[in-house]
């Protein structure tokens, strides 16, 4: 397995990335917002991705988005294709393009907001901390990419303060110790159970 920063030759499997990404949200029923092909080669060209492959097979993806002038960073669109699961591929991804993330933009800060608990913990133990959305990027594109997920109406309804999604973010200026060892699943299903409950009495009012 090899995982690499993709480049303009990684660009014949952006089809299959959208396909991925857009079969996981399916599953998952929300947190994944779709992307198009010519997004996907575009963070290729640039040198804002990170692509996973057996040979010349696709395995796996994640692409950096930026923010506010360069002042945040976010890694999006992470992606393992369903015949490398269960391998800890994912693990390995999120660490290239979190490095790589910290080499290319070493002032911005990182950030992250998923429903995904996996994706919760490879955040925690890169040294990401949950946070509100008020401490995240303003910039009205980054939530217009919400749009295409089904919970973009929450979103809407709490003047983009709130979601289903966890808020979480990696500080390099932060003087804060980086969590270490393993996160109890416990803990972020508490934390969305909480979050849920919220929504649904707001909804009912």
């Amino acid at each position: 397995m090899t995982i690499i920063i993709a480049d303009k030759s990684h660009t014949i499997h952006a089809q299959t990335i959208c396909e991925a990404i857009e079969a996981a949200a399916q599953v998952r029923g929300t947190g994944i917002a779709k992307r198009s092909v010519d997004y996907i080669i575009s963070k290729m060209e640039t040198h804002n991705a990170v692509i996973a492959l057996e040979g010349s097979t696709f395995a796996g993806f994640c692409y950096i988005e930026t923010w506010s002038h360069d002042k945040f960073v976010a890694n999006s669109g992470l992606i393992v294709h369903p015949d490398f699961r269960n391998q800890g591929l994912a693990k390995k991804i999120k660490n290239v393009v979190f490095e790589h993330s910290r080499a290319k933009y070493p002032l911005a800060k990182i950030f992250s907001i998923t429903t995904g608990l996996a994706v919760m913990k490879l955040n925690t133990d890169l040294g990401y901390k949950p946070v509100t959305f008020s401490e995240l990027t303003d910039e009205p594109s980054f939530w217009k990419g919400c749009q295409t997920c089904k919970n973009y109406d929450v979103l809407q309804r709490t003047s983009q303060s709130m979601c289903l999604c966890t808020g979480m973010l990696y500080d390099p200026n932060s003087k804060s110790e980086t969590v270490s060892g393993k996160v109890k699943d416990k803990t972020f299903l508490r934390l969305k159970s909480i979050k849920q409950s919220l929504f649904l009495k707001k909804h009912k009012k």
